[in-house]
């Protein structure tokens, strides 16, 4: 096996598996920011020194060589660390808000647990108060209080949308817009995009229709209806697009 891939047979069941290129094109996210995140990185501090900043969580899959692999829950809590960063979060209160909810939930990926959508706001709002300033920021307000509760209400709103939980964890992730045709489930295929109902990665379906150039081709291929197909394409598209 080369040095840095995973055979299938060393990725855990029901786990998932996602390099960080396939992590980021299903976020929509720039890889070297999840790198950043889940590797750590080094800066230079005011006075000349480096300072050295811990990965935001440990990831589920442990490192081979030098690739960084996640799994599912890792690809969920990282879906939270952009919603809060798109509402103009700062990292800074993103991590200090993981460590509170990490300390009360009692898991090491908080978001995307059924407790943090129930009582996640206190945990945010103290996080808030909590958070050393970014460097640049010292002595900068936050936004008020409820500035920071609707926030808060957005991301979870909407985050939690197009997620299913099932014993108190999200299990499964709906990612095309969240229609029930494309689901991202852990325990199936390692987590790739998949037609729901069949079980056929979206990427299939899609190169199918693009070799026959023709959509019903590819579902008569594939024995899945049309809709199917288009789903998978529009999908496969938007991921390109992002």
């Amino acid at each position: 096996m080369p040095k840095g891939l995973r055979d299938a047979d060393y990725v855990p069941l029901g786990v998932g598996y996602y390099t960080i290129p396939e992590a980021a094109r299903l976020l929509q996210a720039p890889p070297r920011s999840i790198a950043r995140w889940l590797d750590g990185y080094s800066y230079k501090g005011a006075d000349g020194k480096a300072v050295k900043t811990p990965p935001l969580w440990r990831t589920q899959l442990p490192r081979l060589g030098d690739a960084l692999e996640i799994g599912f829950r890792d690809l969920i809590e990282l879906r939270f660390v952009l919603a809060f960063l798109r509402q103009n979060v700062p990292l800074n209160v993103i991590r200090r808000c993981m460590e509170n909810a990490r300390a009360i939930v009692g898991e090491e990926r908080p978001f995307s647990t059924q407790r943090f959508r129930t009582d996640g706001r206190s945990i945010f709002l103290e996080s808030l108060r909590e958070a050393p300033a970014a460097p640049g920021q010292e002595g900068s307000a936050l936004v008020d209080l409820k500035t920071n509760q609707l926030v808060f209400k957005q991301v979870v709103e909407r985050t939690f949308k197009d997620l299913d939980i099932e014993e108190g964890s999200v299990v499964h992730w709906r990612p095309y817009a969240g229609k029930p045709s494309i689901v991202i489930d852990p325990t199936r295929s390692f987590g790739k995009p998949l037609a729901a109902d069949f079980g056929v990665p979206t990427s299939a379906l899609a190169r199918a229709a693009e070799a026959e150039r023709s959509p019903k081709r590819a579902a008569r291929l594939f024995e899945v209806p049309l809709s199917i197909v288009n789903d998978a394409v529009d999908f496969e598209r938007s991921l390109m697009a992002a």
